[in-house]
């Protein structure tokens, strides 16, 4: 990045680090923060979106839906996290796959199944293989924000369940008393109500979250935990102008500040949210907000 980068040997300490971190590979560290953030800025609201179509299908009155919805609770919530991930994104980019052969391929005669092998026309590859590297990486990427997503929202669906099951029933039969309908009182009295008590739970979710998104390493993409260890393993100068030891520890002790100042971050949000919803509400909360105002 800079001229005097040109010969890293006649370098000093403070120049050689200068140039060291401005590589290109330490760009591309510096980037996968990003990734990372952008994984959770969408993974969760998309997940929220999967959870609570999932809390409401457990409790509808229509038994099928009921049961779609209670069984992608337990089913999600039954496995273990790394052997969904690592399934689903292999099943959710076949079934993409097997889709497009058949709207694109309709000739094709060889069985798409070949031992362990899953072959299907080029034109029904995603992405094509024409293809620039950002598409095949936007792909990846939004494989794994899809994984994260159902997984997670499994889970959200579990604690937004128990949160509208936790709104007193008086509400609800007032709401009836009123002349509301069984949606109205779903949207104007349950769904405003089951926050507080939902928040709790989808406080503790967004940690876990925040620390499942090193499993992005294991899904081939790019993130921060690769290039911690891809940076920071013994460079040696048959490989790199940059020749170094084991650093490994001190890369991750980089990820280690990060993830501990994003947590405190996220503390801090959310128990700001909480004194916001439990505002004038009839819970433990709401009771101290009250005290501590008067």
């Amino acid at each position: 990045m800079f001229s005097y980068c040109a010969d890293p040997e006649g370098l000093q300490t403070a120049a050689w680090f200068s140039c060291y971190l401005t590589t290109g590979k330490h760009i591309a560290f510096y980037t996968s923060f990003l990734t990372v953030i952008c994984l959770l800025a969408i993974t969760a609201p998309t997940a929220l979106l999967f959870g609570f179509a999932g809390a409401s299908a457990a409790r509808s009155a229509l038994a099928p839906l009921r049961w779609i919805g209670k069984g992608y609770i337990a089913v999600v919530r039954g496995v273990p996290d790394i052997a969904f991930f690592l399934f689903f994104v292999i099943a959710l980019d076949q079934g993409f796959e097997w889709l497009r052969h058949k709207v694109n391929c309709p000739d094709w005669t060889d069985p798409i199944r070949q031992g362990s092998d899953f072959v299907v026309c080029d034109a029904a590859k995603m992405p094509l293989s024409s293809a620039a590297s950002w598409v095949h990486e936007t792909y990846g990427f939004m494989l794994a924000v899809l994984t994260f997503a159902i997984v997670f929202g499994a889970f959200a669906a579990n604690v937004l369940f128990g949160a509208m099951r936790a709104v007193p029933k008086a509400q609800m039969e007032t709401a009836a008393a009123y002349g509301m309908t069984t949606r109205q009182s779903f949207w104007r009295v349950l769904v405003p109500q089951m926050w507080v008590y939902a928040l709790p739970g989808l406080s503790n979710l967004w940690m876990v979250l925040i620390k499942a998104t090193p499993l992005l390493f294991l899904l081939g993409i790019e993130d921060i935990v690769y290039w911690a260890r891809e940076l920071g393993g013994t460079k040696t100068p048959r490989f790199t102008d940059y020749p170094h030891g084991d650093w490994r520890v001190w890369y991750f002790l980089a990820l280690l500040v990060f993830y501990l100042g994003f947590t405190y971050l996220s503390e801090r949000v959310l128990g700001r949210l909480t004194r916001r919803l439990n505002k004038g509400q009839a819970t433990a909360v709401g009771d101290a907000l009250r005290k501590a105002a008067a």
